[in-house]
Order: structure tokens, then C-alpha cells, then sequence
């Protein structure tokens, strides 16, 4: 990686993400670490994004048509129309903000972004958190001049495009980075089993229905000891709620916990999906997790998020059956067939999960040994790795004005030929 930028050469970066978490979340990480070396970062996003919780409050959000591609090809029209519009406003964007480098970290609302960094010859780089190159970042891996991977085996990944890619791992925030150095929380024979349950940002329904039932058939020693919090959705509270009752299991219930960190820093286990995000900070505090990739994510990468940890022993993976994910609204034979398919199923899940569950707290070394193998996945120093990256593109502290010289080229293009090559000479 490239060395930190000298005090005084302060340069504009323009950071380019999808309206979700997941992509949010290290675009937040990097604005920060640039903002602290004295940089001036911008963001573009969608609507989603300018409005979510976290952003820096030096972080000016420009929000910009993107466009959605798809199964039908009716509304790809649409689309390339609002990807080319985005465009039109990120080059106006960079004309005035000058930015040395754009950094875009997936989502449709990065495509424009970096499609007119391309054209305008500014160097980018896009950084892909999940272990497999998301759509957008595929269709631009060609173009752009570096690729930041958050794993060291990433799918759909082309050979040729290695000597450009660079593993840095995927930035988290600061008030859960700063839990990396503590201890594993304290678990005894005879403790308790602190168990931490979420569903991402949308929370997951399959987990209050499987869950519950799964730590109920845990054996008596152990599930006498059980301390849940678990995240649900709204709709699901009361029906969670009832189930603990049911099988006297004490556990927190919230739709949202703004001490997640807390939670997560005293959790002795984690259940939930694979989500980058959620592995990145599993890793980085060294947290042990049964997890269930979401069947439907794209490219199945939420099941490619857990090869590492699983490998490093700080995971177990279950996969969640297609039947459990059906629509069962519809009545008559075969619809009560499916019923009763996916009820079992479930028990299935529930079942799956107590013994992943007695398999790695069937002692204190156990868990504790699955604690440091997830430790060992983790990669603090992310955001700064990827900030090197990203200086490593600003080139020079004079190159901040040989750089506003080539934004004058690009702006004056009915120059002819003769003239381009006296004032490149004169350079």
C-alpha cells in the first residue's frame, strides 16, 4: 500500500454507493479515514442513501438517477435513461469538485458515477464487500484502474483483472472496530450462554420461527443457562414473544437496538444471515455464529460470505431449504401438501440449529476456540488499507495542479490537435 499523504496535500475524493447498508457502511469508513488525513470527500447516492442513519456530518450526499435492469427488457429503456442522465450530472459534479480519484462500492447508483469517471479519464476504483464481484462492479471491472475485495477468493473475478485487485477487507465502523482488542466475554461450565440473533437490516422472519424452537431443544443443562436478544420485524413480535414464553426461555425482544455494538461485545453467539456487513463485524470482534445465507440473494453470495470464517472453525453455515421460502396462500390439496412440507422443513431448521449449537458450546474451549478462529478472519485495518489504495490514485502533492490543468483539457475540447501538443510540450 501507498504511504499517507503529507500534512497540506489535501485533495477531493468522490465515494459512490448503492442506498443500502451494505454498501454504505465502508463508504462511511472511508470518508472518515480520508476526512481525518485532510482530505474533502462527497458522496453519491440515491434516496435511500442521502437519508440513512451513520452518514457523516461532513459528507455532503448528491443524489442521482440510477437506473434498474431488471428481468424485463420493456424497462431497460427506462433505465439506460436514468443511468445516462446520472452521468451527465456526476460529470457536471466533477468539473467543479475535481476530484483525484472515484471510489464506487456497488449499487446501481455508483454505475453512473463511475462511467463518467472513466470517460473523464479520473482513475477509479471500486471495492466489493461480498465474496462474489457484485453486478455493477462486473460490468465495470474492466474499466476501472483498481479493484478492493473484501475476501481473498472472490467469485466472478477474472483472471485477467488480479494484477489490479487488492484485498483490504471491508471497513466497519469505528464504535465496533474498537471492540477488537477486548477479551471473549467469560463462559463457564455452569455461565451463562449469552445468544445474540438478527436478521440484518430488514430483520428475517425465518429466524423468529425456527430459532425459538431450535434453543428449546437444546438439552436442560444448557438451555437453562440461555439469555436471548434477539432483532425481529414488527409483525413477528408477539408471535416470537409467546414462543419464549412457551418454552420459559428469558429473551430481549426489539425491532431495532441502538447499542447493537454492546449487544455484540457480550454476546457469546451469534445467529443470523451472512450478510457482508454482519461478517465483517463478526470478524472484526471475533464473534462465533451459526449462519444462514439468504437463499435469494444474488449470486447466492450471502453462502460465499461464510467459506472463510467456516474454514477458520469460527463459523457453522445451514442452509435454508427453498420450501421454507414458498407462497402458501393458495388453497386445495396440493397447497396443504406444500404446508405441510415446509412445516417440516422448519423443524428440520430448528433442529439443525440446536445441534450446530451444542456442537460449539458443548464446552467453554469450544466456543472460545471458535471466538479466535473468527478473530483471525477479521481485517482492522480495512479502511485505512483501502485508503492507501485510494491516495495511491492522487498522485503527487503538484499533481493537484497539473490535475485542474487536465480538467481545463477536457473542458475546452474544440482545441485542435496542434494546440494540445504545444501546451503538452510546454508541461
Amino acid at each position: 500500500m501507498s504511504q499517507h499523504v503529507p500534512t497540506g496535500a489535501s485533495r477531493h475524493y468522490v465515494l459512490a454507493a448503492g442506498g443500502t447498508g451494505g454498501h454504505l457502511i465502508p463508504a462511511f469508513a472511508l470518508a472518515a479515514e480520508l476526512d481525518k488525513r485532510g482530505h474533502h470527500v462527497a458522496l453519491i447516492t440515491d434516496e435511500r442513501g442521502a437519508a440513512i442513519p451513520g452518514k457523516p456530518d461532513f459528507l455532503p450526499a448528491h443524489v442521482l438517477p440510477a437506473g434498474r435492469f431488471g428481468k424485463n427488457p420493456l424497462g431497460w429503456f427506462k433505465g439506460v435513461k436514468a443511468v445516462l442522465t446520472g452521468r451527465s450530472m456526476a460529470l457536471r459534479l466533477f468539473d467543479s469538485f475535481e476530484p483525484s480519484a472515484v471510489v464506487g462500492f456497488g449499487g446501481y447508483p455508483a454505475l453512473p458515477a463511475l462511467l463518467a469517471s472513466t470517460s473523464a479519464k479520473i482513475p477509479s476504483i471500486v471495492h466489493e464487500q461480498n465474496a462474489v464481484l457484485g453486478r455493477v462492479n462486473r460490468l465495470l471491472s474492466g474499466r476501472v484502474d483498481a479493484i478492493a475485495t473484501s475476501y481473498p477468493d472472490v467469485d466472478r473475478l477474472k483472471g485477467d483483472h488480479l494484477a489490479k485487485t487488492h484485498l483490504v477487507g471491508n471497513p466497519v465502523r469505528e464504535e465496533v472496530l474498537a471492540l477488537r482488542n477486548q477479551p471473549f466475554p467469560d463462559f463457564t461450565e455452569d455461565g451463562l450462554l449469552r445468544v445474540l440473533v438478527t436478521g440484518g437490516s430488514q430483520g428475517a422472519s425465518i429466524l423468529s420461527q425456527v430459532v425459538p424452537d431450535g434453543l428449546a431443544m437444546l438439552q436442560p443443562a444448557l438451555r437453562q443457562r440461555l439469555q436471548v436478544t434477539q432483532q425481529c420485524r414488527k409483525e413477528d413480535l408477539d408471535a416470537v414473544r409467546e414462543r419464549y414464553k412457551a418454552h420459559d426461555i428469558p429473551a430481549e425482544l426489539g425491532t431495532y437496538f441502538e447499542d447493537m455494538e454492546e449487544r455484540l461485545a457480550d454476546a457469546h453467539l451469534f445467529i443470523g444471515r451472512a450478510g457482508a456487513s454482519t461478517l465483517a463485524e463478526l470478524t472484526a470482534v471475533g464473534r462465533p455464529a451459526i449462519l444462514l445465507p439468504l437463499p435469494i440473494a444474488t449470486d447466492d453470495h450471502q453462502a460465499a460470505n461464510t467459506r472463510e470464517i467456516v474454514a477458520a472453525g469460527g463459523a457453522r453455515m445451514i442452509r435454508q431449504p427453498a420450501s421454507t421460502i414458498a407462497d402458501l396462500s393458495d388453497k386445495g390439496d396440493e397447497a396443504n401438501a406444500q404446508r405441510v412440507k415446509q412445516s417440516e422443513a422448519l423443524q428440520k431448521l430448528s433442529k439443525d440449529i440446536c445441534l450446530q449449537i451444542q456442537a460449539m458450546a458443548q464446552n467453554p474451549a469450544s466456543l472460545a476456540n471458535a471466538a479466535h478462529g473468527a478473530w483471525n478472519c477479521g481485517r482492522p485495518k480495512a479502511a485505512e488499507d483501502l485508503a492507501d489504495l485510494v491516495e495511491g490514485f492522487g498522485g503527487a502533492e503538484m499533481m493537484d495542479v497539473i490535475r485542474v490543468g487536465e480538467s481545463a483539457k477536457r473542458s475546452t475540447a474544440t482545441r485542435t490537435s496542434a494546440e494540445g501538443a504545444t501546451r503538452d510540450g510546454a508541461s
